[in-house]
């Protein structure tokens, strides 16, 4: 069990049980977010009115503990009076996953048939995003709903070139963004996520999403994505800004394909999901990415972590990482067919370590850097809706390799 045995803190609780009941919850995970705080919740209520204006409905901000005014801004804000609206702080180590734990945890209480999360850094919300992600919830039987985003091309970059080709070729369903953020499940769900024992592990801080997801499709629920639009949100540069996300994210994936392997080596292709929503195509506002810190970051990564790779990759792989520190930065060219040996290859790497996991993923960064420098000028000349098809073609490449994958799992594993 968990130091904590809930999430929830004692006026919190009280407070749903004032409600007792309710037929929709929408969470709000926060932490620092005094900027934009305000027009989420603006949009969560005006899309609870617009949709489901003769349903009970509770809005549950999750804060984190804010230093700047979150909360306040919260509490201020003026919802429909047939709403509620709860201002917390979570208990539990810091990060969304503590803060999801407790909108699991009032789903429950209130006794819900849909919830639905949003996060508190968007400046593209609708009002519309909340019928995209409850109506499958509600009408069409759905346990759990993904998002799917127009987003611009060098905006997702994790997702894009590792996250969603795993997730696609290891268990066989095409969610496009398995850590997107915004999301909608059924109670049945909020009680299974409630019940499993990761609350004191790297899953409480950013790994939630993509343990939500992969737990989900493993689990045999019902699973649709909803097409929510352009996500703006607050875009940090992946040369600047990876810090523990990137870690915690990659450490939180190679733990489930270890817990979940007896599911996904039997899994071959992918399906598509069903996908409901908006419709159409909207170029996002760009995103601006500095390529000379990306090589700079691979090529110094190449000198300190060198000698480790040469250990830790296949001859192949190496030479080819070898010869791409060399190019400079116009022609930079990282392969595809490269890229999955290598992700490939550290998966079955991190299997096999029982010690240092942490430092593998950090060796794996500057190889990630590179990457996206290759996807970066592959794309250069595409708007974004031309750059998905980059994507889709990365991601079918993963998995017609997959036996590769399983391969040097096997392999290393024997070591």
């Amino acid at each position: 069990m968990s130091y904590y045995s809930t999430a929830m803190r004692g006026y919190t609780a009280k407070r749903m049980e004032e409600i007792e009941s309710a037929d929709i919850l929408i969470g709000i995970p926060c932490y620092n977010n005094e900027t934009t705080i305000e027009h989420v919740i603006q949009m969560v209520t005006h899309g609870l009115n617009e949709n489901f204006k003769d349903t009970r409905s509770v809005i549950l901000i999750a804060d984190g503990g804010s230093t700047d005014d979150t909360r306040e801004v919260a509490k201020e804000f003026q919802i429909k009076p047939w709403q509620e609206k709860i201002v917390s702080i979570y208990r539990g180590p810091a990060g969304k996953g503590s803060a999801l734990r407790s909108i699991f945890e009032a789903a429950l209480l209130l006794k819900v048939r849909a919830c639905a999360v949003v996060d508190s850094d968007l400046r593209s919300i609708t009002s519309d995003w909340i019928s995209y992600l409850l109506e499958p919830v509600l009408k069409n039987g759905y346990q759990f709903v993904a998002p799917v985003y127009m987003r611009h091309k060098y905006d997702g970059t994790i997702t894009n070139n590792i996250v969603y080709n795993l997730t696609r070729a290891l268990y066989g369903k095409r969610i496009r963004q398995p850590i997107g953020g915004d999301f909608a499940f059924s109670a049945d769900v909020a009680r299974f996520y409630t019940a499993q024992d990761v609350w004191d592990t790297d899953v409480a801080r950013f790994g939630i999403d993509i343990w939500m997801t992969t737990t989900a499709i493993t689990h045999g629920f019902k699973i649709c994505q909803s097409n929510l639009g352009v996500k703006i949100h607050d875009v940090k540069d992946p040369s600047l800004h990876l810090g523990p996300m990137f870690r915690q994210v990659m450490w939180t994936v190679f733990y489930l394909m270890e817990l979940y392997e007896p599911f996904w080596m039997d899994v071959m292709g992918s399906t598509p999901l069903e996908t409901s929503g908006k419709t159409g195509f909207t170029e996002p506002e760009p995103v601006r990415v500095n390529l000379d810190a990306m090589l700079e970051n691979f090529k110094i990564g190449y000198q300190q972590f060198g000698a480790l790779w040469k250990d830790i990759f296949s001859q192949e792989c190496f030479q080819e990482i070898e010869k791409a520190s060399q190019i400079e930065k116009s022609d930079f060219f990282f392969p595809i067919d490269v890229w999955v040996k290598v992700l490939y290859e550290i998966a079955a790497t991190f299997h096999a370590w029982k010690k240092n996991r942490n430092k593998l993923i950090d060796v794996m960064v500057p190889l990630y850097y590179a990457r996206v420098a290759s996807f970066v000028n592959m794309s250069k000349d595409m708007n974004s809706e031309e750059a998905e098809n980059l994507v889709e073609e990365q991601a079918q490449y993963f998995e017609e390799h997959k036996d590769y994958l399983i391969e040097v799992w096997k392999n290393k594993t024997e070591e």
